[in-house]
Order: C-alpha cells, then sequence, then structure tokens
C-alpha cells in the first residue's frame, strides 16, 4: 500500500531479518514500532536536557520541565481535550484506568450501586473494577457479547436493559484488543450519560489508529498507552473531565503533588499535579509527544482507513482456509486493524512459533480475555494486527505461512 511504502523507512527496527527471512511485524496490538523521530527526541532529551522538572531554576531544569508540559499541552490537543489540565500522565492504560477506580471510585459508590463493563474487556479493564466492587459493596455486571464468535460486538439490547439509574460508572474498550470490534463511543456514552453513569473508555488499542475527540465522544475518562501508538513504553495519559478530577483525592502521594507539607499533614496542589507523585516520566513524555506529531503528520484518518484495509484484506484470506475459525467480525463487517483467528489442530503458542520461522511475529494466547475465551469456547486465539507501516505483502506471507502450518499439523 502507498501509505506503508512511504512510511516504512522511518523506523529502523524493521529493517533487520528474523530467521533469515525479512522481519513481518504483526504484533502491532501488543506494542507498536517507534518511529526514527521518537527515537531522536529521547537521545536529544538525555544529551542535551536530562534534569529534573518544576523546581529546577536552572537552564536544564527549566528545558525539561518546559518539554514535559509542551507533552501536556500536546496531549490535550490530540484528543481534544478542554485543557492540558485535564491530562495526567501515568505509565500506561492499566494505571490510568487503576487511578480512576481507586480514587473516583470509594467515594461514589456504596452497596446498591451498579459498575458496568462489558464481555470484551482486556483485564486491565475488568480486574480493577472487581476490586473495586468487593472494596465498595457496589455490584459489577457485564454487558453480553452476541453471536456464537463474538461477531456483533455487544448485545446493544441487552445494554439497554442493563443500563438503569443504579448504573453509576459504565466502562468499556473502544477497539477490543481480541475480537477487533471497534464500539461505538459516542452512543456509548450518550447511553451511559442519559442515566447519569460516567464513563471509562480503554482506548489503548484504538489511540494510534482512530481520530479521537474526547468532546465529541463526550467521555468522563479516556486511558491510553504510548507504546501501543509510536510512543515509548512507560508513558501514557489518563484524560479526565476537570470538574471530576478537582473532586478526586490523590492516588499516590509523595513529592511534586503537595503544596504545603507538616508533621501533622499536607495539602493537595490541583489536578493534574495532585495525580503526579514522584519524579515524573519526563523523557518518555517527549518521545510521547514526538510520537503525537508524527501520527497527525501521517493523518489519522488516513491510518485508520489503511488499518481496516490490511485487517479486511486479511480476514477474507484466511477465513478461506480450511481449519481456521475467525473470531470477532466476518469479512464484510467493520473491524479494527487485526484479525484473530483459531486453528483446529494447533494450539496459538505452537503457530506463532511456526510463524516466527518464517520471519512472522504475531501473538497467541488468551491476550488478557481469559473469560472472554471462556465463553467463546477456547483457550487461546492467534492474533495479526496492523499499523501504518505494514503492507499488503505481508498479509499474503501471514496467510502463506497460515498454509504450511495447516499442512503441517493436518499431516
Amino acid at each position: 500500500m502507498a501509505l506503508s511504502s512511504q512510511l516504512r523507512i522511518d523506523f529502523p527496527t524493521l529493517d533487520q531479518h528474523v530467521g533469515g527471512k525479512p522481519l513481518v511485524y504483526l504484533d502491532n496490538g501488543a506494542t507498536t514500532q517507534k518511529p526514527r523521530s521518537v527515537i531522536d527526541a529521547l537521545a536529544r532529551y538525555y544529551e542535551l536536557d536530562n534534569s529534573n522538572v518544576h523546581r529546577g531554576l536552572h537552564a536544564l531544569s527549566m528545558r525539561a520541565t518546559d518539554g514535559y508540559e509542551a507533552a501536556r499541552a500536546r496531549a490535550a490537543k490530540f484528543i481534544n481535550a478542554a485543557a492540558p489540565a485535564e491530562i495526567i500522565f501515568t505509565r500506561g492504560t492499566t494505571e490510568s484506568i487503576n487511578l480512576v477506580a481507586q480514587s473516583w471510585g470509594p467515594a461514589n459508590l456504596k452497596p446498591g450501586d451498579v459498575i458496568l463493563t462489558t464481555e470484551m474487556e482486556h483485564h486491565s479493564n475488568l480486574v480493577p473494577w472487581q476490586q473495586l466492587a468487593h472494596r465498595t459493596g457496589a455490584t459489577l455486571k457485564y454487558v453480553p457479547v452476541a453471536g456464537a464468535d463474538a461477531e456483533h460486538g455487544l448485545d446493544l439490547d441487552a445494554l439497554d436493559a442493563l443500563l438503569t439509574p443504579q448504573v453509576k460508572l459504565f466502562a468499556f474498550t473502544h477497539l477490543s484488543n481480541t475480537l477487533g470490534v471497534l464500539n461505538d463511543a459516542v452512543a456509548l456514552c450518550a447511553k451511559a450519560r442519559a442515566v447519569g453513569a460516567i464513563t471509562v473508555i480503554d482506548a489503548a488499542q484504538s489511540i494510534g489508529h482512530e481520530p479521537i475527540d474526547v468532546q465529541a465522544i463526550g467521555c468522563d475518562f479516556l486511558a491510553f498507552s504510548g507504546h501501543k501508538m509510536a510512543g515509548p513504553t512507560g508513558i501514557g495519559v489518563l484524560y479526565g473531565r476537570r470538574k471530576l478530577l478537582d473532586t478526586m483525592p490523590p492516588y499516590q502521594t509523595g513529592g511534586g503533588m503537595v503544596v504545603s507539607v507538616t508533621y501533622e499533614g499536607a495539602t493537595w496542589k490541583p489536578s493534574p499535579e495532585r495525580f503526579e507523585a514522584g519524579t515524573p516520566n519526563v523523557a518518555d513524555a517527549i518521545g510521547l509527544h514526538a510520537a503525537f506529531d508524527y501520527l497527525d503528520q501521517v493523518g489519522r484518518p488516513a491510518i485508520a482507513a489503511h488499518d481496516f484495509a490490511l485487517g479486511e484484506r486479511a480476514c477474507v484470506a484466511l477465513a478461506e482456509l480450511p481449519g481456521i475459525r475467525i473470531i470477532g467480525p466476518k469479512p464484510g463487517k467493520p473491524r479494527g486493524g487485526l484479525v484473530s483467528f483459531a486453528f483446529n489442530e494447533a494450539h496459538a503458542h505452537d503457530v506463532v512459533t511456526f510463524a516466527d520461522q518464517d520471519g512472522i511475529a504475531l501473538r497467541g494466547g488468551h491476550h488478557c480475555n481469559q473469560p472472554l475465551m471462556r465463553k467463546l469456547g477456547l483457550t487461546s486465539t492467534t492474533r495479526a494486527s496492523f499499523f501504518v507501516y505494514n503492507t499488503e505483502e505481508e498479509i499474503d506471507l501471514l496467510v502463506k505461512s497460515m498454509r504450511r502450518i495447516l499442512k503441517f499439523f493436518a499431516g
């Protein structure tokens, strides 16, 4: 595809061989590769500006502070938050969701209240709500997936029945990391808002692939990780509406987030500082800034179209192979840029190991979706997930590899 042909040169990791074969990297749902501009931004910070932020009065500290806060402002622009103060830097999606669960949750939930999530959630958007329900006495309920292979996404009729005034929080994934289902975040948030529930969106899988506008979506919180959108590992974002953030107590305490400390107590800074205790991850925030710039230079609508086309090509081709079961939307249905499938004759770990012999990087396992796997009667699937640098030719190599694997296991 034209888009990937233009961009592959920007990603140095792709220029290598694995087992004597050119690398075909199709594990982007786990982490994406980083463009040279992100790598250079990290190196430049460590070479020239490495310092702690906010309280230093010397030149390096001021430059580091400027870079860190510029990254916050850039994150707000990337998702159209109302102000940089609505952006909290975290270690990633998991910490962002836990922050909401542990800070907002205990003060706002009680026995009789309902936390609603879905059957397609990653463990990071499921286990924190289980723990919060145990802690507060609230009840946790799940919106079911529809179809034998969850090909229809969420059961919206069941959602309407479950969304009662007792629901205080509705947490859902924007793009399923296993199914490839892209949920209608605008519609889901509107339904939740109608019963007075706040919304928490796991955007880890969609942030690097889809235009996201939190004001248009109407969500209360949105979480994502830098490493799944061409940015560094160890940095993530929690977006929260300022009105809500200002009511929440600190998630952690220590240096950097206090106004005043005595031997008897302490007072907190406003958000976002009150949620960023200790020395922040300055370097990776600056690297994340470079990733935002890179993706906007390419254009997120173009990325979404590219990834959908690759997902559709892979889905159509794989569905034609005997002994393979496509999980999630079938060919012709809307999907994100990933395809999850199961072999009748082989475990996903074996499939991934054989594919690696062909230089193809895939993901095999339960994808942190164990309850969903059990519902689908599976222990694991193989997942191919795509990004801006993947090509149609790589999809063809994937299908060729799967044919070889099927022949081997079919005897």
